[in-house]
């Protein structure tokens, strides 16, 4: 049985007779680890966000034919949505490998030049760090957002903010998730900036910084969430423990 399968147990079992979930230690770590590990898409999804992307680059570096490289790049990300199909898998990673390719195309026919194609990326980990930030400086962690509806009561997604030990390691792997958004803006920019202004011939090196900054530090983050994790345990209190008795109790211990 893998871990997921134990967890999914877990949480199905832990339900007491008011029909609330009980959350516990592990059930809510292992909640944690397989969501991460659900949107990290595996290994293929990782090759399937990168292949488009290199295509492109490499295309252009050989060629300097912005048309023709934007091409190769959609023409590969549709090859692998077909064998996706073929194979009846799911193209959830290739659809969003797609549109990436997609809005980069459009950024740079726009503008004649090949290195606006990265511009999207780094506009967007840009807003998403500061997204992310923002939830987490106002109490509301992402990561928290995230397991919220899988804790405490299932008519209140909200109620795990009741307990501060859940909303500090929920803003520990948030910020872990704003790290390389942070670490590529960082990178990207200044590499762009160069091409754009001439300073230097930067354009591969920003098709392969964007590679090797995309699932690589996703991966890297993930590994320090799991480290988060297993370092230690985070007590949870159920909601309904820490509610004041109903007045029907408060009647019975009177009775007694």
């Amino acid at each position: 049985m893998t871990e997921q399968q134990r967890a999914s147990d877990e949480a199905a079992q832990a339900e007491d007779r008011t029909g609330e979930p009980v959350v516990t230690e592990g059930t809510v770590e292992a909640l944690v680890r397989t969501k991460l590990a659900e949107s990290l898409g595996g290994k293929r999804g990782m090759v399937e966000a990168a292949v488009p992307t290199l295509t492109f680059t490499l295309s252009y570096i050989l060629s300097s034919e912005l048309r023709t490289s934007i091409l190769l790049g959609v023409g590969a990300a549709l090859l692998l949505g077909v064998v996706r199909l073929v194979q009846r898998s799911s193209v959830q990673y290739v659809l969003t490998s797609l549109f990436g390719i997609g809005i980069a195309a459009i950024f740079a026919m726009r503008s004649g030049n090949a290195e606006d194609a990265f511009l999207p990326g780094i506009i967007y980990n840009a807003v998403y760090a500061v997204v992310l930030s923002i939830s987490v400086l106002v109490r509301w962690p992402a990561i928290g957002l995230m397991i919220g509806p899988f804790i405490g009561h299932r008519e209140d997604f909200t109620s795990w903010r009741g307990n501060p030990a859940v909303v500090r390691l929920a803003s520990r792997l948030t910020w872990l998730l704003v790290l390389p958004c942070i670490i590529r803006v960082l990178v990207q920019y200044p590499l762009w900036l160069a091409a754009t202004n001439d300073w230097a011939d930067t354009f591969a090196l920003l098709g392969l910084s964007k590679v090797a900054m995309g699932w690589p530090l996703q991966v890297a983050a993930f590994a320090g969430m799991v480290w988060v994790l297993a370092r230690g345990r985070t007590p949870l209190e159920r909601e309904q423990d820490t509610e004041e008795p109903r007045s029907g109790s408060a009647e019975q211990t009177g009775d007694r």
